[in-house]
């Protein structure tokens, strides 16, 4: 099967939606049609061994609508675009003239009501209505050139009435035909009667004020007025799209045969060297190849803080630049490239349908047949209950012209247009709107340990220098005994003393003891850096130091000692730390009603230490692909709606078998693959961000349907003149602006979705906070730029009982949240050990 697009063209409601998905369905060997009425398209998989696409073409044609297979590489947000410009255009160029045209219109075809100046030979009860015909004559000729302009409605709503497939325009045409043929009629009664040998002007002069000219020419045009303002509206749905096609650079600096040149980023290609000088945009993904500079990743990843790249990292395109220089090796370029990767996925899920939108579409597809024989039985029985023919025709045209479905068709495609742009301006791809709808119907959310709730690597902890020895010294010998080591442990040591400023020094007959540890000569003396097999070498065990060092262990900690020949030096503990909005996050999570579960393959300890740390209460451990594919099916058998969280290959099963999978962006490709919602960034927040933005939303399309069906569900019968008893009456002008204010107020409605905000308060369960929290201010000196806030923020987040901290480079202060307050020595410690001045603590 080969999915194919399609642009279609001749729809204007859900009506015309319901007939073009139907069409193309009805093709042998054509499965899964998607017609999306917002963006004029329809997506469909062709089983070319029993058809082709312009079988699919000719079907559609056949509907009275017009279908063309987009072109390859053709970038459906830019064609949509135009489209969108050419429809804005058209329609204000038919309103100018139309409401030109309207003014005098109405001025006459209402002046009965408020008597206002008017020119003698208009006037209709001068001397006994002689100039009643003229009146009308005017009047008829303002309505024809207004219909004659708006002709859209009739050549297209006539053509789909003769096909049997009525739509909007439809409705329109007959509303507002039928008014305008009643005005010719009375125009001819009029003529007839001043013909008669015996004027009555009594009737000639009834007839005058009633040919409903006016109405019929209103209608046409105040539902021109609203498709105007709808087209407006729909138009800003893609703004988000547009935006993320403006983040690449136009282009891009190469190095070719020695020389640097100016190149369109379109003819890059693998391969090219990339200069990037400081403050400017990154045009490929590539590898840095000479340079060091910090990255501002915030369009791709939603994270604010730059990242720091010098070579051999990876870098994307359509980020910024930092302060420095960075020469690069193209990898990934045009419909390759991660920005395009992104855009394609948007658009997709843009296109795609929501499950919920079902319901309308069922509706939609016999709504306006449905909409026509109500409006014939309205005037039926108003003639059968004794009203005038005038009258009966009034009803029927309310009913015609407020009964549009447009407001149906849009209620959905408009809100996930918006709210699939929305996320991925925040991070989030959802793959298709059924991820976007799914996601907040989970109540179950399985967690991945490594790399999702953690960092992912080890990171050190705990720096235990003995007595005799200074803390910056113990470092410093360990990163020597480690330089250059590609052990994980090692790196981390390494990694710490870097952060400290510590440089390594050199070593001789460095030797590794297997399952052990390493040992090397660094200034005259032998030093062993192990596990605790390293103590067996010495003439004391030191049992106080086991004891430390199990501590650190039932924390999920991984003790490192460094020793002599002859005394232990020291302890430095590293572990794989949780993110540092990873209890945040969670306790969000849980505060939506949540069950959150971590699975992990660790060994039980460890991975009860960081559920304890992280208040996760079910903590699966010690499991392998398979089981954590097993336990979401065991949570799916007890009728749970399971969402999985992960980044890695062996998180591929799970993911795939959860109801909604979603994975971080930094992790494998088989994950982000085998997933429905990707999160460009590492921050675990996005989750919670994806899951608000889901129920918002949802939220917004069950707003929008319930309106539509309210709207229809009120303005039918009120139209109908049910409540006419009571001395409510609809006119059908008014039906007209009902059935616009209607869709535009659904597409206003939805661009809503445009403001969510990550960290949204009143979407924030308050877990980690209540009133009894207490919030101290931590005065610091030394921050110089955001890595001096991220180290002093990790730092500070690191210490037990802290439940939020909020850094500021410019107050040069950090406000630490906390259930019942920190002991300022704690706070003073924490900051001190990242390498900061604490000035004071209130």
């Amino acid at each position: 099967m080969k999915k194919v697009r399609f642009d279609i063209t001749g729809m204007t409601c859900a009506a015309c939606q319901a007939h073009v998905q139907k069409a193309a369905g009805a093709v042998a060997g054509v499965s899964c049609v998607n017609v999306n009425l917002l963006r004029n398209t329809m997506d469909l998989e062709i089983d070319e061994s029993v058809t082709n696409t312009q079988a699919v073409c000719d079907a559609v044609a056949a509907a009275g609508y017009g279908a063309v297979v987009q072109g390859a590489g053709q970038k459906a947000s830019r064609g949509n675009d135009n489209v969108a410009a050419q429809e804005i255009s058209s329609l204000k160029a038919r309103l100018v003239p139309s409401f030109l045209l309207l003014i005098p219109l109405a001025y006459i075809g209402l002046w009965g009501l408020f008597r206002g100046p008017l020119p003698q030979v208009l006037n209709p009860l001068t001397e006994n209505g002689r100039y009643v015909i003229v009146n009308v004559l005017i009047q008829l000729l303002l309505c024809t050139a207004i219909h004659v302009i708006n002709r859209h409605f009739f050549e297209n709503g006539l053509k789909r009435l003769l096909r049997l497939t009525p739509n909007m325009d439809s409705l329109v045409a007959i509303g507002a035909g039928a008014g305008y043929v009643y005005g010719i009629a009375m125009l001819f009664r009029i003529a007839l009667a001043l013909g008669a040998p015996e004027r009555d002007w009594t009737q000639i002069m009834a007839c005058g004020m009633n040919v409903y000219l006016d109405s019929s020419a209103m209608i046409v045009v105040l539902i021109t007025f609203g498709k105007w303002l709808e087209a407006r509206a729909k138009g800003r749905t893609g703004d988000a799209i547009d935006r993320l096609l403006e983040l690449a650079p136009a282009t891009a600096t190469v190095l070719r045969d020695g020389k640097e040149t100016d190149v369109p980023v379109a003819e890059l290609v693998v391969g090219d060297e990339v200069l990037v000088r400081p403050g400017g945009k990154i045009p490929v993904d590539g590898v840095v190849i000479e340079g060091h500079s910090a990255v501002d990743q915030s369009a791709i990843t939603g994270e604010s803080i730059p990242v720091e790249k010098s070579v051999g990292d990876v870098v994307t395109g359509a980020t910024v630049n930092g302060l420095g220089f960075l020469k690069i090796r193209a990898e990934h370029v045009g419909e390759d490239s991660t920005l395009a990767k992104i855009i394609r996925l948007v658009e997709e899920a843009a296109a795609s349908k929501a499950p919920i939108s079902k319901l309308a579409d069922r509706v939609a597809g016999i709504f306006v047949p449905s909409v026509i024989m109500i409006a014939i039985l309205t005037a039926i029985v108003w003639m059968m209950c004794g009203q005038d023919f005038t009258f009966a025709l009034e009803r029927a045209i309310a009913v015609l012209v407020i009964s549009c479905p447009c407001a149906l068709g849009l209620a959905t495609p408009v809100a996930i247009m918006v709210a699939t742009g929305r996320a991925a301006e925040l991070g989030i791809l959802f793959k298709n709107a059924e991820a976007l709808e799914s996601l907040h119907h989970a109540d179950t959310i399985l967690l991945d340990k490594t790399g999702t709730i953690t960092e992912g690597h080890p990171t050190v902890t705990d720096v235990i220098p003995a007595q005799h020895i200074s803390k910056e010294c113990l470092v410093r010998i360990a990163a020597s005994l480690e330089y250059g080591s590609e052990h994980p442990l090692a790196q981390a040591v390494s990694q710490y003393a870097r952060e400290q400023g510590i440089e390594p020094g050199e070593t001789k007959d460095f030797s590794i003891a297997e399952g052990q540890g390493v040992s090397a000569v660094f200034d005259g003396t032998k030093y062993h850096l192990g596990n605790r097999r390293t103590l067996e070498m010495l003439d004391s065990k030191g049992d106080d130091w086991l004891e430390k060092a199990e501590a650190l262990a039932s924390q999920g900690k991984t003790p490192l000692f460094l020793t002599d020949d002859t005394h232990v030096l020291g302890i430095i503990a590293s572990a794989d730390v949780p993110k540092t909005t990873a209890k945040s996050a969670i306790s969000r999570l849980r505060g939506y009603g949540l069950n959150v579960v971590m699975l992990t393959g660790d060994n039980r300890r460890t991975a009860e230490a960081v559920g304890v740390q992280l208040g996760i209460d079910d903590v699966r451990s010690e499991l392998f692909p398979q089981d954590k594919e097993r336990i979401v099916r065991e949570f799916q058998a007890q009728g749970r709606h399971v969402a999985m969280v992960g980044d890695g290959i062996n998180d591929a099963p799970s993911l795939t078998r959860a109801d909604i999978g979603i994975a971080i962006g930094a992790g494998t490709d088989i994950a982000i693959e085998s997933a429905d919602v990707v999160l460009s960034g590492r921050d675990l927040n996005g989750v919670v961000e994806a899951f608000e933005l889901s129920r918002a939303t949802i939220r917004n399309i069950k707003m929008n349907l319930f309106w539509a069906f309210f709207y229809n569900a009120c303005g039918i019968p009120l139209a109908a003149g049910v409540f006419f008893k009571f001395g409510i009456l609809l006119k059908p002008v008014f039906g007209a602006v009902a059935m616009s204010a209607s869709s535009f107020c659904v597409v206003s409605n939805a661009l809503r979705l445009r403001f969510f905000h990550r960290n949204i308060k009143k979407e924030q369960p308050t877990m980690t906070t209540s009133k009894s929290e207490v919030k101290q201010t931590v005065s610091i000196d030394g921050m110089m730029c955001q890595h001096c806030v991220k180290h002093v923020n990790d730092a500070l987040a690191k210490i037990p009982g802290v439940t939020g901290v909020t850094v500021s480079l410019e107050k040069k202060n950090a406000v630490v949240s906390s259930a019942s307050g920190i002991a300022p020595e704690v706070l003073k410690t924490a900051v001190e050990d990242a390498g900061y001045t604490v000035m004071g603590i209130e």
